[in-house]
């Protein structure tokens, strides 16, 4: 209580203290860890908005450059998450390219950031051929961590591949297909 906690002593509390800016750090380093991707556009705009808004003196502009670094920040994520999924549809299509029906093979994939490595085997269901087109349908198998019993938990996912002048590509049409754009 009071300017620099002058009334703690005399309430019998501890005087209130001042984080120093390695401290803030550090906390704010744990904020970002404990909040995952998602959270890091809204808390680099805030702390964006905060520090302008008072560098400025001006709260509008401290929120217009809070509103921008949100919307950078949501949009980078967006990029890098499309980027990985392309990356891992692209192993897991090579990896059943060559495949006939009937075949099986496995996949892994292993990002320049260690995190979100996946790995598991691929099937060929069907292989259908047009005159537009070679496509085969798989089923993914996504293996999950070992369970306490030893056996290891896995999910599986169907989809398309096709082939095209630069292989065999992902088909299936979800927000992660770069024909998608931003979504």
């Amino acid at each position: 209580m009071g300017a620099g906690g002058t009334l703690d002593r005399a309430l019998g509390r501890p005087p209130v203290r001042r984080l120093g800016a390695r401290r803030w750090l550090a906390l704010a380093g744990a904020v970002l860890l404990l909040g995952g991707c998602h959270d890091v556009a809204t808390i680099a705009a805030l702390a964006s908005a905060s520090a302008t808004g008072a560098a400025t003196g001006n709260p509008a502009i401290g929120l217009a450059v809070g509103i921008g670094v949100s919307a950078g920040a949501n949009f980078l994520v967006a990029y890098v998450t499309r980027v990985r999924a392309g990356a891992e549809q692209d192993v897991i299509a090579e990896a059943a390219g060559e495949l006939p029906a009937g075949g099986a093979a496995p996949w892994q994939i292993e990002h320049t950031i260690p995190i979100g490595n996946e790995h598991g085997q691929v099937r060929v269901v069907d292989v259908l051929t047009t005159p537009i087109a070679v496509c085969k349908d798989v089923i993914i198998s996504v293996a999950g961590d070992d369970a306490e019993d030893g056996s290891v938990s896995h999910q599986d996912y169907l989809a398309s591949i096709c082939r095209n002048a630069q292989g065999w590509k992902w088909a299936t049409a979800e927000p992660a297909v770069a024909r998608w754009g931003a979504l």
